[in-house]
């Protein structure tokens, strides 16, 4: 284990979250609850988890430190330690590449993929304003640092609001969803699969979700992992 461990000492034992009001989600603190995105009718698996204090100090050192926004490259699980390790800048931030390794074999292992499109991405400005889906089978993502993920349950989305059919107007006001009390969110650090409009038989059912607001003076270091042709 390093020095610097990612996990929270004393995590809670595994069980799995529901709510009876979202049926598409699943969420649970054992990370094979990921498993259940082949499930029809989930769209949105979770994986929560905390970090340790020493880890979180690490992340932030390593958001406070970097110069370069974006960090993008495809990775196959047997090279992306050393790849990450490298791309880091610093053998101080290895626990960061090493937990981002471990997140790159489950993807692979999960959907038997060889590789993957890795983006790291310091954020000091929201990246996604408006609530939207992916055109993607599935991707993973993780906040490291900031405010987490915004998603909506399926059966509180208007789908014809999306896109060009806001005509123009914020989310709130176009009428995607009812009241604020609607919008979920993920916290930092949990892990989640967010099936997309890619995914064979999931049309018209991909996650809505957005990047939040980023509180002003506050930076936010988002991983994202999606399947590399």
């Amino acid at each position: 284990m390093n020095a610097v461990s990612p996990r929270e000492a004393g995590a809670p034992a595994s069980q799995i979250l529901s709510d009876d009001q979202n049926p598409n989600a699943v969420a649970g603190s054992d990370p094979a609850v990921l498993a259940d995105i082949y499930e029809a009718e989930t769209n949105i698996a979770m994986w929560q988890r905390s970090f340790s204090e020493s880890f979180q100090r690490l992340v932030d050192e390593f958001v406070s430190s970097r110069q370069q926004p974006y960090l993008s490259m495809i990775c196959a699980p047997k090279d992306a330690r050393s790849q990450l390790r490298k791309a880091l800048g610093s053998a101080h931030f290895s626990p960061l590449a090493d937990d981002a390794t471990e997140l790159i074999g489950m993807f692979c292992c999960l959907f038997e993929l060889d590789q993957v499109g890795l983006r790291m991405t310091v954020l000091r400005d929201t990246m996604c304003p408006k609530f939207h889906v992916d055109h993607v089978p599935c991707r993973m993502v993780t906040t490291y640092a900031g405010v987490g993920t915004q998603w909506l349950p399926n059966a509180v989305v208007k789908r014809d609001k999306l896109g060009i059919g806001s005509a123009g107007k914020s989310d709130q006001e176009s009428g995607l969803y009812g009241s604020e009390a609607d919008i979920r969110q993920m916290a930092s650090a949990d892990v989640a699969l967010l099936k997309g409009e890619g995914w064979q038989g999931n049309q018209n059912a991909g996650l809505v979700h957005r990047s939040p607001a980023i509180p002003s003076g506050e930076s936010r270091l988002l991983l994202t992992l999606d399947f590399s042709s």
